[in-house]
């Protein structure tokens, strides 16, 4: 099987398992220059399974896109799938929001969402993988996780983080379904902290949004919720990580607790895969209304990884587990 092939292949086997592709799906995909022959095998992959696609190319004269160019709204009309294979640059998170909220109050529209996507991850890891097996491991943390009211997350580099999880659902990125669109590659759980009750200190030594790998750890205080101070010796990072954290209101507040899951995924450089990695979690502040549970409103969400996570979950009726 040449590359070309190896790729579609690899595209419509995560489609079949995360999206539920049909032969009867009209199909879109989005994409871009830079991620173009992953764009490519996601077409090629949907035509091969029977189904009606379109692609759509963002303007390259207009990139970073900071809102969603008008006639996009127009590519949905009969769409049941589709396919985001773009670039993952942090500054166009505005505009990746404004368009998954559309394609989330779709009552049909099932999403695979890629921002970041190589060739490489698709035939080198975290897209050929046994989806079962993830989905095994996603059972084994919601059963972690059931009736959880707060976990205490603690690492050997100094993490020691409380958050409040009451009321709030655990749930997966291994299953699209309309008004819930995943990440293609998929493999991790993820909720949304009460969004005042986070308070200790966060200690990042991965990447981060679309950075890549930090030189040095950034430590994060959070109080009540929000980052109220962040230092880091890497100063180009820590200077990204202020501009972030001050583009709105909302941008300091947490957003999101992630916890990997994908067997085939590696701790690179990019956050799509690193994100998905077992061994690691990741913490987002930002914009987390519209996910499970989620309240705060910001024009970003910008993921932050840590790695080797120990966690200490309290239940409702008192119940101890750690992970």
């Amino acid at each position: 099987m040449n590359v070309r092939s190896e790729l579609d292949a690899v595209a419509l086997d995560a489609m079949i398992h995360v999206l539920s592709l049909d032969p009867a799906d009209q199909v879109l995909v989005v994409t871009d220059e830079p991620t173009l022959d992953c764009g490519r095998a996601f077409a090629a992959g949907a035509r091969r399974h029977g189904c009606e696609v379109a692609t759509w190319l963002l303007p390259e004269d207009q990139r970073p896109l900071t809102t969603m160019p008008p006639e996009m709204a127009d590519l949905l009309e009969e769409r049941t799938v589709v396919v985001n294979a773009i670039a993952g640059d942090v500054r166009e998170v505005p505009f990746r929001l404004e368009w998954l909220k559309l394609l989330e109050a779709s009552p049909v529209i099932r999403l695979g969402h890629c921002p970041g996507i190589t060739s490489d991850m698709m035939l080198s890891g975290p897209m050929a993988v046994d989806y079962g097996a993830m989905r095994r491991r996603a059972d084994e943390l919601f059963a972690a996780f059931a009736d959880a009211t707060g976990v205490h997350i603690t690492t050997e580099l100094g993490t020691d983080l409380e958050l409040d999880l009451a009321g709030r659902e655990l749930v997966s990125d291994l299953q699209a379904v309309p008004g819930c669109g995943v990440n293609l590659p998929c493999g991790e759980v993820y909720c949304c902290p009460v969004e005042d009750g986070a308070a200790g200190r966060l200690v990042i030594d991965g990447c981060f949004g679309s950075w890549g790998d930090l030189a040095a750890p950034a430590t994060f205080t959070l109080e009540a919720g929000r980052v109220t101070d962040v230092v880091c010796d890497d100063a180009p990072a820590l200077a990204e990580i202020t501009c972030l954290l001050e583009m709105d209101a909302g941008a300091r507040t947490i957003a999101e607790l992630g916890i990997g899951l994908n067997p085939g995924a590696r701790l690179t450089d990019n956050m799509l895969e690193a994100e998905k990695s077992g061994g690691t979690a990741h913490i987002a502040f930002g914009a987390n209304k519209g996910m499970a549970g989620g309240r705060n409103e910001s024009k970003v969400h910008v993921d932050y990884l840590f790695t080797a996570p120990r966690m200490t979950i309290t239940s409702a009726d008192g119940t101890v587990r750690e992970i």
